[in-house]
Order: structure tokens, then sequence, then C-alpha cells
């Protein structure tokens, strides 16, 4: 007998029914805010299926991502751990360092490490049929995780085409917009396994920048925002940074008029927007509302409402604050492009450890479990979703994988839920604001956040003081020290990796230039024996080896030096005699940027081909026709654009 009939059968006598296992639609939005939304308070942004969905379900206003930015957070739901336990503590390609930061960014993985379990892998096992759409955002094909299907990568542009990665797999024509082509997937997978347990992880790119909303929906927009009256308060203010000196009203007020970068930059203050009024970002959010109404009529249709949990929620708070630093003396549609929308009344936004980046909109519509319309104020988090799904569907919990998760089963069912404390880890700077790298602890009503930069804390009671404008930690000095040492400890439970301050030597290799200054020959030359490198840029990639990339370990990034000029790893090469002999290549891209790969042999083309999809290629060129010479070989690494077009080199090796 097949032995995943055996284990589907088992499953279904463990639950004591003969119907199918409740289906699973996790509906995770990027960057989407925690009052983005029209049933946590928005009233510029319309969300009538969201909103439903928390009428016919349970909403809660107590829910956290495990991290203020996605990758960390995302792998934590398919995990149970936290990003600090792992090591993956931050977006994958990271923030290259700044010559004004004190601290080296903490070492860190750039993928999902392989021994894991995932939440797709263990639902697999029992029978589900298991697809990921979208961002993933993991470093490595979502199939080798636990799912079965998976169409994922960056967008580029929410309009057809999207980028390199869907030419094949989300086929579109023009006009075409990327929310709804991905939600035609969904739909089909739905439709294909209708008769089985699934899993549908449903990862939209969108809110996420490139903020381009669907046309008709702007249009929309465009016209409610003309007949609304203006805003009274500021649209944007600056935030300081909590780890520095801090800054007067008059300080403030001063910076605000002279808006230049690097001025901003020394004083560490950031703007961030307040008032929703984004007509492109609001046609983005309504459109993936759109798609959450049509998973659940073709849901409806199929007749398998009653028997799928669907779960809405976010990976990290929205971008209010913009993804790099912009001063806001530019036109209304250049803005529109770099602040998504307001977080008030939760102060900060993406990147931060304030209640905006990491609060998150989170609704559990369990048919026949949750009470119709219903609020929790229980605590939860990224990590929780993987032992709480698991009960939901009666399958045994899996403790030495989801370590860090508590089910909140109790919650869904009316009963009182107590989590414990909630820990966040950032050991970075953050591309969303100036300020220090740092940590977190909310226990009950309190949450205190530590600056690693300078030691600095602040306390808050968020029962009392939402937007975190009061900081007790100097009037209640016994809770700061309490929380903190639990913090500390927490970190040194689970080995959380921590910045490490600059010295004199180290701080030359981490200035803002690091494609002039770092020793890329040297790098190059432990990578590849025998090859010399020129013409390198693209400072703010960071040129040089990087531990791992991709899946791989010890990979080698180059960047051109500027669209015409190319980057060059070069060598002169004795081809030997009677043997066959092979120039063998691995590469891929960075998923925001391609670039073309040339391969001269004495100065003549032996190849060119344009590297797009993100995923490794391996390249060979023959040189046995110049058995018995010496030749010289030109690797060209050559723009495309301008924006990312970064090389990376798995694998550069002459096989005889």
């Amino acid at each position: 007998m097949n032995r995943a009939f055996i284990t589907i059968a088992f499953f279904f006598l463990a639950l004591g029914l003969h119907a199918k296992p409740p289906n699973i639609v996790f509906f995770l939005v990027d960057d989407l805010g925690w009052s983005d939304v029209g049933c946590y308070g928005s009233t510029f942004h319309e969300t009538p299926h969201i909103d439903k969905l928390a009428k016919e379900g349970m909403r809660f206003d107590n829910a956290y991502s495990t991290c203020h930015v996605c990758s960390p957070s995302r792998a934590s739901i398919l995990t149970g751990k936290y990003p600090a336990r792992t090591d993956l503590t931050e977006w994958l390609g990271g923030r290259p360092e700044r010559a004004f930061e004190k601290l080296h960014s903490a070492k860190k993985l750039m993928f999902l490490p392989d021994a894991e379990i995932t939440l797709a892998e263990t639902l697999k096992k029992h029978g589900y049929s298991t697809a990921n759409y979208g961002k993933a955002h993991l470093r490595v094909n979502p199939k080798t995780y636990g799912f079965d299907e998976a169409i994922t990568g960056w967008v580029r542009s929410y309009f057809h085409p999207f980028s390199p990665q869907y030419a094949k797999t989300l086929p579109a024509k023009k006009g075409d917009y990327y929310t709804d082509k991905l939600t035609d997937a969904a739909l089909d997978f739905i439709e294909r396994n209708k008769d089985r347990p699934f899993f549908v992880h449903l990862e939209h790119f969108a809110v996420h920048d490139p903020i381009q909303g669907r046309k008709d929906l702007v249009a929309k927009y465009r016209k409610k925002l003309a007949a609304m009256p203006k805003p009274k308060g500021p649209k944007y203010i600056l935030e300081p940074n909590p780890d520095g000196p801090p800054l007067t009203a008059a300080e403030l007020k001063a910076l605000e008029k002279d808006d230049r970068l690097q001025l901003h930059q020394d004083k560490r203050v950031w703007w961030v927007k307040q008032v929703q009024d984004n007509v492109e970002f609001a046609g983005m959010l309504e459109a993936t509302d759109q798609s959450l109404g049509r998973i659940r009529a073709k849901l409806k249709e199929l007749g398998l409402a009653e028997n799928t949990i669907v779960i809405f929620t976010a990976d990290n708070g929205g971008m209010s604050a913009s993804n790099q630093y912009r001063g806001i003396n530019h036109p209304r549609r250049v803005l529109d492009s770099r602040f998504a929308s307001s977080n008030l009344p939760l102060r900060g936004a993406k990147g931060w450890n304030y209640e905006g980046g990491i609060r998150v909109p989170l609704i559990v519509h369990w048919p026949g479990q949750t009470k119709a319309n219903s609020l929790s104020h229980a605590m939860v988090t990224g990590t929780d979703f993987y032992p709480t799904l698991l009960e939901m569907i009666n399958l045994p919990a899996l403790p030495k994988q989801h370590v860090d998760g508590k089910s909140f089963v109790p919650a869904l069912k009316g009963k009182p839920h107590d989590r414990g404390p909630i820990y966040w880890h950032f050991p970075h700077y953050s591309n969303h604001g100036y300020q220090s790298p740092g940590g977190a602890i909310r226990l009950g009503n309190y949450k205190l956040l530590e600056y690693y930069e300078n030691g600095n804390v602040q306390l808050f009671d968020l029962e009392k003081d939402l937007g975190e404008q009061n900081d007790l930690s100097k009037a209640q000095p016994e809770t700061t020290k309490k929380l903190l040492k639990m913090l500390q400890d927490w970190r040194r439970e689970v080995d959380a990796k921590m910045p490490q301050v600059k010295t004199a030597a180290s701080r030359e290799k981490a200035i803002t230039n690091p494609a002039i200054t770092r020793n890329l020959p040297a790098e190059v030359a432990s990578f590849a024996p025998g090859w010399k490198v020129r013409n390198w840029g693209g400072p703010n990639m960071q040129p040089g080896l990087r531990n791992a990339w991709a899946g791989r370990k010890n990979v080698l990034l180059t960047h051109p030096r500027s669209r015409t000029v190319p980057c060059v790893l070069s060598r002169k090469l004795n081809v030997p005699a009677g043997k066959k002999t092979t120039l063998h290549l691995e590469v891929t891209n960075h998923p925001k940027g391609d670039w073309k790969l040339v391969v001269l042999v004495n100065g003549i083309e032996a190849l060119a081909k344009d590297i797009q999809a993100t995923k490794w290629q391996q390249v060979q060129i023959d040189l046995t026709k110049h058995a018995g010479k010496t030749v010289t070989i030109d690797l060209e690494n050559r723009a495309t654009g301008w924006a990312y077009e970064a090389a990376y080199w798995s694998r550069i090796k002459i096989v005889h």
C-alpha cells in the first residue's frame, strides 16, 4: 500500500473523522501597517474583504512580527524559532555598513538553514498539498523546504513584465497587475487540490515598494482624496535617534527646515509619515484586499469555506519611514513613491523596534471554533503560528522545532492565554532609520527597548501609552532592571550574535566606499587562486567574499565600476597539450538586478549571457582548441541597467 495513503489514513483516524482535514490559507501581506486596514482604524484605505474576515472571525490587537524587517519574520513563521536563535536576523542582502556607525553588523545567516523542519514540511508529511506564492525571500527554493509548488521572486514592477523570475512561472500580458496574477495562481492551486487537504502560503509582495497601485483603484483614491479636508497636523515629523544625545524641540525645528542628507545623517534624524493619503499605496492595498475576497469566494464556490482555516497578517510594520534616507522637499509623486503610509497611533515604522515596526494586524477565521466578530487582547508573535496550526488540525506538537512558539488556540476559543514575554533582537543598522542596533522585550503591559551602540534603554507602559511617548525607564528603575536582565539572559540562552565595536583598523574596511578601500584583490586571489580583479565598483553592494549566499558558502560578489565599465576578473593560463581543458563557472544575480556575463579568450568573445533568474547557473567554456598555448581569460561583470548589477560567483575553476 502507498506510504502516503497510509499516512493520510492514520491522520483521518487520529482525527476521528472520515472528512478531509482542514485546509489552511496563510495570507501574508508585506509591509502592511497595523492601522492600514479598515477594521484596525483606517478611514482612507478601503478593505471590505479584510473587514468581513474580521467580522466572521477573531481579530487580535496585540499581535507581533518577530522582526521589523521581512526575512527574519518570514523564517520565524515557518520554523517556530526567533531570528536570534537561527542567526537569520536581517533581510537577505542586508544594509551595507557606513563610516559613521560605531558598530559592525553582527554575524548572520543569509539563507534558511537546511536543518530546520518547516511548517510546510510537517504538513506535507501528513498528506497536505503545499504551495508558496509570492515573496518568500529566504534565499533558497521553497520546494527544498516543503512546498510542492512555488512561484516566488522579487518584483521590480507591479505591471507586466514583473521581473525575469516570473517570465515562465507567472505568464502575463501587457497591463496585467502582479497581485491579481499571483492570486490567479493560488486559485488554480486550490481548484486542482480541492479533494485533498492543502496549505497555501500566499506571501503577497504587496504592499512593499515599488509603490504602484492598480490604475483603476488609484483613480478612485485620487478622487476620494480630492474630496477630503486637509489634515490639521504635519504630514511628516523628524524622529531622532534615542541612543544618541537628545535633541531639543528647537534643534528638531531647525533640522526640519534644513533638509540636507549629510546634516540629517550627522544628527541621526529620519522623516516619518503621519498621514494616510498615498493614493498609489491605497490602490495597492485594495487590490490585495480583493485578492483575499477572491480566495474566499473560490473556497465558498468549491464548498470548502467551512473546512478552511484562513489567517491574515503581515510580516512587519508599515513603511512610514522611507527605504534609505529620503528628504521631503520633493514633489508629491516622488514622496508617494518613498513613504507608503502612516502607522499612527503607533510610533515608528518598518525597520524600528517601536510598535510601528513590529505590531501587525492579525485575523483568524476558524469555522466552528472562533466566535464571529470577536476581539482578542492576547499577545502572540510569529513563532506561535507553527504550534497553533498543528493543534488546530490535531497534529502532534514538535517542541524541539518550534521551540520559541506557543499555541494560542486557547485565545482562539475565547479562553485566557498568556504566552509570556516576547523578545526581539536586531543587531544591525536598518535601511529605515539611523537608529542603533537593538533589542526589545514585552512582558504584560510593559515594553523595554535596549540600544546596543551606547546602551540606552527606554521603558513604556503600552496600556497607557500606545504611542510610546512617555519613557518610564528612570521613573521605574526596578521594572527597567528586571526587564533588561530578562532580555540579556534570553540573548545568552539563544546564543544571540551581537554587533562588535569598530576598531581603528576595522573601521577602515567599513567606510562608505569599500569598493575602493577594501582589499578585493586579496579576496579574489583567495577565492580563485591565479585570478586578478580590475575596474570594480558598486560601493553600496560591498564587493568581496561572503560567508554564505543563496544556499552556498564562500561566495564572491563583484560589481561594475559604472554603466559602461565592467568589473573584470582576469588571468593568464597555460593550456596543456593532449588534455581536455574546461573553464567551469557557477554564477547568479541579486534578486533586484540583472547583469551580463561576458567571457573573453585573448580578447575574443567566447560567451555572452544575461544572468537574470536568481538561481545558480553553471557555465562551461571549452578551452581545448588553445592546447599548448598561453591564453588570457577575462570574465566581465557588465551592467545591463544600473541597479544591483552585482555578480555572485560560487565557483571559478579550470578543469583538466
